[in-house]
Order: C-alpha cells, then structure tokens, then sequence
C-alpha cells in the first residue's frame, strides 16, 4: 500500500487548518454534516404549508443519510480486516468508529 494513502488529509478553512489523519473519518463527519443540512433545512421549509413537500423530501434525504453512517462503517471494518497482520492492526486499528 502506498505511503500517500496514509497522508494526512489538510482542510484549511481561513486561518484555521484541520488535520484528518483517517478517510474514513473524512467521510463519517462530511455524512453527519449532511445529515445536519437535511434535517435543518427540511424543517425550516414545515414553517410554511407551501413548501412542505420540499421539507418532506429533504427529511427523507436525511434519513437516507443516516443509513450511510453504518456503510461507512462497516467499509472500513472490511478495509481493515485486508490488513489484518498485528502490525497493519495495531496503526489502523482503532476503537473509534466513525
């Protein structure tokens, strides 16, 4: 496996820099901050009866959403089971699950 996979990945937002070590965690905080965006803005659009379908189907895609967090999952649950050697466990293991 290459040495860039395991490359931190560097977000800077202004002055500000976020550092993310695992893509994995990439992918867990961009699905919650989906699933975040769907709910709020779904329920904003229920304040008013014209745009209760557009609510109705943003709360779906939320919903969706929040069945991608457990693929994510169990994505990287099997990745990490390809490397399962003690030494491959021990630097990607973890006891997070994102």
């Amino acid at each position: 496996m290459s040495d860039r996979v395991h490359e931190p990945l560097v977000l800077r937002i202004g002055d500000e820099e976020l550092l993310i070590r695992k893509r994995y965690e990439v992918l867990s905080i961009l699905n919650d901050i989906l699933v975040a965006l769907w709910f709020v803005v779904g329920s904003v659009l229920f304040f008013w009866e014209s745009t209760n379908t557009e609510g109705t189907w943003l709360f779906l895609f939320g919903s969706i959403e929040l069945a991608v967090r457990p693929v994510i999952r169990l994505a990287r649950h099997v990745h990490l089971r390809r490397y399962q050697s003690s030494a491959a466990h021990t630097a990607y293991g973890s006891t997070h699950d994102f």
